[in-house]
């Protein structure tokens, strides 16, 4: 009995904290529009994603708990093979070389796109990693913040 009080306990604790960690964030409706860079110079519209749930996965070449997690990333973009779009978001980098430089050490094979200021002011990001989960008409499902599992990434993603 002792031991189902301290696991309420522990999931209560970590219930309050997400939602306090997220309280700023976007609220469910649409997300903003944005187009971004590819490494390669490519520009790309958030639109674009749309017809899948997606996955949009903000981190910093800096972060280490993003280092952490982007193995969690690259799990679930397999995991979740064509039914969903995983893609993140390299913010709050001083140069570009950075962001490759994070990709080539952690074997990243996700979609990388560079953000703005801009763009994480207009998603209300104030840590990293931050996960925003889109619905397949672009709305804001939910977000996360700091690490989370390749299995919660999955379960954000489809339910």
């Amino acid at each position: 009995m002792r031991w189902s009080i301290d696991a309420l306990v522990i999931a209560l604790v970590m219930i309050v904290a997400g939602a306090l960690q997220t309280r700023r964030h976007l609220g469910a409706g649409t997300a903003p529009r944005a187009t971004l860079t590819t490494l390669a110079g490519t520009q790309v519209e958030l639109e674009s994603f749309r017809g899948k749930p997606t996955l949009l996965a903000f981190w910093a070449p800096w972060c280490g708990v993003c280092k952490v997690e982007s193995q969690n990333v690259s799990w679930a973009m397999h995991l979740a093979g064509g039914a969903a779009n995983v893609v993140s978001i390299a913010a709050e980098f001083e140069q570009v070389d950075d962001v490759r430089r994070f990709i080539e050490v952690h074997d990243a094979d996700y979609p990388v796109l560079l953000g703005t200021r801009r763009l994480t002011e207009q998603f209300a990001i104030e840590g990293f990693p931050t996960v925003y989960f889109l619905d397949a008409d672009g709305r804001v499902k939910s977000s996360v913040v700091g690490y989370t599992s390749t299995l919660g990434l999955l379960v954000r993603l489809f339910f």
